[in-house]
């Protein structure tokens, strides 16, 4: 089970035109603590951003799973609802989710979404999709003695 954390950087940026920007970027990271996320994002951004630059925030997310997609560029907030019937008052109950997407737009968000929902057997509807700030997501780095990777 992942522990998606939201880590905001900040930093000054070269924009286009040469000017430099204050920025303040967010980024999700797998991680088991607050620490740990802080970390790991300092050591993700090093070798990317020159100069220096500060962990301004780190949150907690409800992202409870990640469709990748290499080729994308943007990642999509896609809630969907779970939907329950319970057996003894044959009542409807909806279950709230919320999964990141990574597409290159909306069209292909919805597309990638539904792909990763092949296989799965419950009833769910798609409550939204909203395109996210996040510039990157960081999973976790798994490490083992005998790894051969």
């Amino acid at each position: 089970m992942s522990n998606w954390f939201e880590t905001k950087v900040r930093y000054d940026k070269m924009m286009e035109n040469g000017t430099q920007k204050k920025v303040n970027e967010p980024y999700m990271v797998d991680a088991l603590s607050f620490t740990e996320a802080e970390a790991r994002t300092i050591e993700e951004l090093t070798p990317f951003i020159s100069g220096d630059f500060s962990i301004s925030a780190v949150k907690r997310t409800n992202i409870t799973e990640i469709f990748w997609n290499d080729a994308a560029d943007k990642w999509y907030h896609v809630k969907v609802n779970f939907i329950t019937l319970d057996e003894k008052t044959a009542v409807e109950k909806k279950t709230t989710s919320h999964i990141l997407v990574a597409a290159n737009n909306f069209r292909e968000a919805l597309d990638n979404f539904m792909e990763g929902m092949k296989g799965t057997m419950a009833d769910f509807e798609v409550a939204s999709i909203a395109e996210t700030t996040i510039m990157d997501v960081f999973k976790a780095k798994l490490a083992s003695s005998s790894s051969n990777e």
